[in-house]
This record gives structure tokens, C-alpha cells and sequence, in this order.
């Protein structure tokens, strides 16, 4: 039997405990949180799949706000592209240290493919193309300006070895090419490893160099 004492006693609601303050971002910190999702969206869906509205929506913030600080997705897709341009020219700057031609070419490829490993968002954004870019803002350009590290390097073991310095450029490109190929082949596979990979990179391009031919010719048709 319920005691009718019991049933006079005011009854009171479980207290919730207070939410916790939301944090307001301050501009410089939504900007870096908007680059931050757009680099994974533009990685994962590349320019055209990737909208406003969910760069917005992942941010928990409206569409205005993204125009605000990038103008559309233009802007943003941009910002997202230099950034990982300088980057990946950056790290590999700084791996080209001073030793033996072959330790530089080792250094390079090793640089592209540790980006490759480290920052598989970042390569993925480079490697899609997009229309609304000048080629100043593709893979290609970026893999051009290291081309251009490399021609130095060439050009002048090619001054060493009594072989024409102008063709330093056309070496430096194949070169870089192959590295850059190889690379995306290998960040799908992801075997043999990185430094497997590296060191049949550089066996195929110095043994290559270190037997060049001062005037090389074709055996299918005549080199004009």
C-alpha cells in the first residue's frame, strides 16, 4: 500500500547538467577548418563532385559563410591546390641537400614518394585535374618545377662528363616523369616499399646516365 505522505511530496524533474559553452571559431581558425574540408572533399570527389553545401555542412556553418572567406568553391579549391604545391615543393627543396648526383637523385625520388605516403589527400588533389585552373595549378607544372631543380644538377654532370649541357632539360624531364608515375602507380599498390621503390627508380636513371652516349641514335629511324 503507497504511504499517502509519499504521494503529497512534490515530485522533481531530473536535472540535465548545463551544455557546455559552444567555442566560437575565430575567423583565421573557420577559414582553416573550411581548407581543411575542402582538401578531403576535393580529394575524395574531385572539383566538380564537391559543392558548397557540403563543405558548409561539414563545417556546421551556412553557405555564406564559405563565400565569405573564398568568394565560391573556386576560391577554395585554389587555396587548397597552392598550399599543397608549396608543400611537396618544399619538402623536396629541402631533401636536395649537397653530395653525389646519384644521392641527389635518391633524395628526390625518396621526397615524392614520402609526400606521397604522408599526405595522400594532398597527392590526390594534385593529380586530379580541374577546369577551372591554368596549368600553373596541375601535378604537371608542379612536377616542372622540380624538373627544373633537377636540370641544374644534370647540366652540370653532363659539363663533367664532356656531353652536351643543353640537353640537361630533356633528361631532367624523363627523369622526373618517371618518378612521378611510378609514384602514382605506387600509392595504389603500395608495394614493393617506398625505399625498394626508390632504389629501382635510381638504378634504372644512373646506370642509365653513367653509360649516356655523347650522341645517341635510333636504330628504327634516323634522328634528324
Amino acid at each position: 500500500m503507497t504511504d499517502p505522505i509519499d504521494d503529497e511530496r512534490p515530485r522533481t524533474r531530473r536535472q540535465r547538467p548545463p551544455a557546455a559553452p559552444r567555442v566560437r571559431m575565430s575567423a583565421a581558425q573557420r577559414r582553416e577548418q573550411l581548407i581543411a574540408i575542402g582538401r578531403q572533399l576535393f580529394a575524395e570527389r574531385g572539383f566538380d563532385a564537391t559543392s558548397v553545401e557540403e563543405v558548409a555542412a561539414r563545417a556546421k556553418v551556412s553557405k555564406p559563410v564559405v563565400y565569405e572567406h573564398f568568394g565560391g568553391k573556386e576560391g577554395l579549391y585554389a587555396v587548397v591546390v597552392d598550399r599543397e604545391v608549396r608543400a611537396l615543393l618544399d619538402r623536396i627543396a629541402a631533401a636536395l641537400t649537397a653530395g653525389h648526383p646519384r644521392e641527389l637523385l635518391e633524395q628526390a625520388a625518396l621526397a615524392l614518394l614520402d609526400y606521397i605516403e604522408d599526405e595522400p589527400h594532398g597527392f590526390r588533389v594534385l593529380v586530379r585535374e580541374s577546369p577551372v585552373l591554368a596549368p600553373a595549378g596541375t601535378f604537371s607544372s608542379v612536377m616542372n618545377d622540380v624538373a627544373h631543380q633537377v636540370e641544374h644538377i644534370l647540366g652540370d654532370e653532363f659539363r663533367s662528363r664532356g656531353l652536351d649541357p643543353k640537353f640537361a632539360e630533356l633528361y631532367s624531364q624523363a627523369l622526373v616523369g618517371m618518378v612521378a608515375l611510378v609514384g602514382q602507380w605506387w600509392r595504389e599498390a603500395r608495394k614493393p616499399k617506398k625505399e625498394m621503390v626508390a632504389a629501382h627508380l635510381v638504378n634504372l636513371a644512373w646506370n642509365g646516365l653513367s653509360n649516356l652516349e655523347p650522341k645517341p641514335s635510333l636504330i628504327t629511324r634516323k634522328v634528324k
